[in-house]
């Protein structure tokens, strides 16, 4: 698997280690935020969603652009409550299986693209980010024992 791209925020706090140009900050787009209502009517599953995607996402997700995939994924939400229902009315036919196994890998493939996986979050570069690596703590770790000095002599070994 070929390694994920790095976000420019996070290769800008690196120190840019690739020396490619990264595209000027100035002329970059910023996101509008702040709440607004659904565009149509959802149930009370799609409507927390809603909420929560707002209060959750409200570094990244704009109402600009993002409002009618967060109106679907909640939507979506909401038919996987019915579908749970029917479920536990009829727990033998597939079909609701089937249905519900699909819904949820819609739901999934829709707050991916919101930026809702942490994946996503990383490549829009709004992850946590780790300030040192494994081999920086183990360097840390050598450094940290003390070094005893031997004075060897002409000829000998340290078998």
């Amino acid at each position: 698997m070929p390694n994920p791209p790095v976000p420019t925020e996070l290769k800008r706090r690196l120190g840019n280690p690739s020396h490619r140009p990264l595209p000027d900050p100035e002329k970059s787009m910023t996101l509008e935020g702040g709440y607004i209502e659904p565009l149509r009517p959802l149930g009370p599953a799609g409507t927390r969603l809603w909420e929560d995607i707002f209060q959750q996402g409200k570094l990244w997700v704009s109402h600009r652009t993002d409002t009618q995939l967060m109106q679907m994924v909640c939507e979506q939400l909401d038919r996987r409550e019915l579908l749970l229902k029917e479920l536990k009315e009829r727990p033998d036919e597939r079909a609701l299986h089937m249905s519900i196994n699909d819904i949820e890998k819609l739901i999934s493939g829709n707050l991916s693209l919101l930026g809702f996986t942490p994946t996503d979050r990383s490549r829009l570069g709004v992850a946590e980010v780790k300030t040192t690596g494994k081999i920086h703590e183990i360097m840390a770790m050598k450094d940290a024992i003390p070094v005893r000095s031997r004075q060897m002599s002409v000829g000998s070994s340290t078998l």
